[in-house]
């Protein structure tokens, strides 16, 4: 197996151990055997498992960024951006659903609260399309005057529960739904 392959199949082998069992109940051991590599392989390209664990989030929301931004148009008005953003997202992690599981995981653990603390509460510099977004929606008094965290919770709350119905098979969705449910998003927020 070549080079970037190992590191191919022991990314896949993280991402569908963490969305079967969880981070606690994916160690080395078990992600080198789905990988098909020995466990001091892993460590060829990751210094430890949590280095591994933020890698291949980064990895994903790298993927759905370019994903949700693809045909992205600043100029347009907000609402028709927010329907943009939310319908990109909705829509990559129905397609993809082991990355959808993952990307679950990381946020409802440790990872995640430390890193969603650092991006969006200790770095106010750093802002991501979503952001700026609502921050724009407030200056312009389109949004509802909410903390930051509760605008993303209004946006990506619904759309990770929506995404998560469909892919166990509870609600089928077609465009004219997904259309709905991030409309009814942006009535949440909206002023």
């Amino acid at each position: 197996m070549a080079q970037s392959e190992k590191r191919g199949e022991i990314v896949r082998a993280t991402m569908e151990l963490v969305a079967e069992c969880g981070f606690h109940d994916a160690p080395i051991a078990a992600i080198a055997a789905r990988a098909n590599v020995g466990a001091g392989t892993i460590y060829r390209y990751f210094a430890n498992k949590d280095i591994l664990i933020n890698e291949i989030y980064l990895e994903i929301e790298e993927r759905l960024m370019a994903h949700v931004l693809a045909g992205y148009r600043p100029e347009r008005p907000i609402r028709e951006r927010f329907l943009h953003l939310g319908g990109g997202v909705l829509s990559y992690f129905i397609h993809h659903p082991v990355e959808f599981h993952y990307f679950e995981q990381f946020h409802i653990s440790p990872y995640g609260g430390a890193f969603r603390r650092e991006r969006l509460l200790e770095r106010p510099e750093h802002h991501d399309v979503f952001v700026a977004l609502f921050r724009e929606g407030a200056e312009q008094q389109v949004v509802k005057k909410l903390p930051l965290m509760m605008l993303v919770s209004l946006l990506f709350g619904p759309l990770f529960t929506v995404a998560r119905d469909h892919i166990l098979g509870f609600v089928p969705l077609d465009d004219h739904l997904v259309e709905t449910v991030i409309a009814t998003c942006w009535d949440a927020i909206r002023q």
